[in-house]
């Protein structure tokens, strides 16, 4: 007879996703089992741009310092990039402001570091964490579901074939995902029909050619022949290494190429290098149709993938995490409801579909109707004002209406017409759905060093009933509160609400001045346990 294990969560894939989603379960004492086929990580510098948000889910997580000792270039050294026409060696360049200019609107910077990296501290995370069994070297078989919980086959490796029993399973193993195809969702979206290759190699030389820039991270060079598609050079370090993307034709060989040329033409000059690795990826778009069945989730790029244009595919597969990590361990701790469940797909979803919409394939498709308008051998003088003025002034107002939010969650008290999605406006002011911003208490202390794991109501100079009432609700409801009080002469100040709950993943739920007509409502939809009733 197969062995079998129980667990409460079952991990398919333990890539940074997987890793996330099994930190945030730990740390919360879940039962959680990890599947991931191989024994180290992958050391191909990819993912390497993460956001300010995944940095303040590491320190939530606490390997914020860990991440930033990991980094392969030194501390401040900028991590934005250098936008070049047709090659890195002619006169038309420019470097755009990038995510540093969001900086003040989170409670971390930003960082940049290879994925492996980043797994090797989420690896040394987990191995920490009693609740976390990471089966590494092992390969799910196959997945099922029989209504009371979820199974995962799983063999090779050093240890016999077996069965782990869960509450839930979530697939965290990539675009070809097992998880995904066994549940049977299909996923939509676009699909360029381009080949792409990601060349890993080392090169002083390079970099000593490139000081005629300002020192930058990245390397974007457009050419009109190429449709709109990048040719992407990017640092590992300050010494040799480098990896480079680009647009390939159909039917490209590792062994029937001239690699070495193409990085040439994209350089604008010959430079000295070796190859350490050299694959190719499919310039596709797409989002799954579900996040969720059943038993069963689906996460990162099992949810949706994307060209790593903007750095959007690892930090959202952290979100993934961060997202439904909290909403399992509630509904098995017993204080979360279904709602809460079904609300991972309808909060990540219209995020991640305005992002492949609005951002990377708009993004594609706007620097394809650029360079058909405009050419510096047509017409130099309207080239250099359009170049110089439109294209690199796009850049800032496109990081800037960069704000993911579930504003229109079922498990957010907003307002009923709110859409949620990927595109607005940073404010002071708390949302309901939004992020909150960082700001400094009275004590001196960040807002953010305050957030409890669960829910927290902030009550800035606000009355002791309604603050008691939502405590009371809560208790009622064995839904976890901490309260965070400040009486500072300002201090409703920019939130603009004198009462703000705060869900464990630091998005508000609900913001007013007094308490709503029905506290346990409130809690009960933020909780998940009846988001049809109104919270007032």
């Amino acid at each position: 007879m197969t062995p079998r294990r129980r667990y409460q969560v079952a991990i398919v894939g333990g890539g940074p996703v997987g890793l996330a989603l099994a930190t945030v379960l730990g740390l919360r004492g879940i039962r959680t089992a990890l599947i991931e086929r191989r024994r180290e990580p992958q050391r191909i510098p990819k993912g390497q741009n993460l956001t300010q948000r995944s940095m303040e889910h590491f320190w939530f997580w606490g390997v914020a310092d860990a991440i930033r000792a990991a980094r392969t270039l030194p501390p401040d050294f900028p991590a934005s990039g250098i936008v070049a026409y047709e090659n890195l060696a002619g006169d038309w360049w420019y470097a755009p402001p990038q995510r540093e200019i969001v900086n003040r609107w989170f409670f971390l910077d930003n960082e940049r570091l290879p994925q492996y990296l980043t797994e090797e501290v989420l690896r040394a995370r987990i191995a920490a964490l009693p609740a976390v069994d990471a089966r590494f070297g092992r390969t799910a078989a196959d997945v099922t579901e029989d209504g009371s919980a979820a199974t995962v086959a799983i063999s090779g490796g050093d240890g016999e074939p077996c069965e782990l029993e869960a509450d839930f399973v979530v697939g965290c193993d990539g675009s070809h995902s097992l998880v995904r195809e066994r549940i049977g969702v299909s996923r939509s979206g676009r699909d360029y029909d381009q080949l792409m290759v990601l060349a890993v190699f080392r090169s002083r030389e390079l970099g000593e050619r490139l000081r005629r820039f300002p020192e930058r991270s990245t390397y974007r060079v457009m050419d009109r022949r190429l449709g709109g598609y990048w040719q992407f050079f990017g640092r590992i370090d300050t010494e040799d290494g480098w990896f480079f993307h680009a647009p390939v034709p159909r039917g490209t060989t590792r062994e029937g190429y001239d690699f070495r040329g193409l990085l040439h033409r994209a350089a604008g000059f010959g430079f000295a290098c070796e190859f350490d690795h050299v694959g190719f990826w499919e310039l596709r778009i797409e989002v799954a149709d579900s996040y969720r069945s059943g038993r069963i989730f689906i996460a990162g790029d099992a949810a949706h993938s994307h060209p790593p244009y903007g750095g959007f595919g690892l930090n959202n597969g952290l979100e993934d995490a961060a997202n439904l990590g909290w909403k399992l361990a509630a509904v098995l701790e017993g204080w979360g409801g279904e709602a809460l469940l079904q609300s991972y797909g309808e909060e990540r979803r219209p995020v991640m579909k305005d992002i492949v919409e609005h951002f990377i394939a708009a993004g594609i498709e706007s620097d394809r109707r650029f360079l058909e308008q405009h050419d510096p051998e047509r017409d130099p003088e309207a080239f250099a004002r359009a170049w110089n003025g439109e294209h690199a002034a796009a850049a800032a107002p496109r990081t800037l209406s960069y704000v993911p939010h579930y504003s229109g969650s079922p498990v957010v008290c907003g307002a009923a017409d709110d859409r949620s999605g990927a595109r607005a406006s940073h404010a002071e002011a708390a949302r309901p759905g939004y992020h909150l911003t960082p700001r400094a208490l009275s004590s001196g202390r960040n807002v953010f060093e305050e957030l409890g794991s669960g829910f927290t109501l902030l009550a800035l100079d606000a009355d002791d009933r309604p603050v008691r009432d939502i405590e009371t609700a809560a208790a009622g409801l064995a839904v976890p509160l901490k309260v965070v009080r400040d009486s500072g002469a300002d201090a409703p100040g920019a939130y603009g609400a004198r009462l703000i709950l705060i869900r464990p993943d630091q998005h508000v739920a609900w913001r007013g001045d007094r308490a709503p007509d029905d506290p346990a409502a409130l809690l009960a939809r933020a909780a998940g346990l009846a988001p049809d009733r109104k919270a007032g």
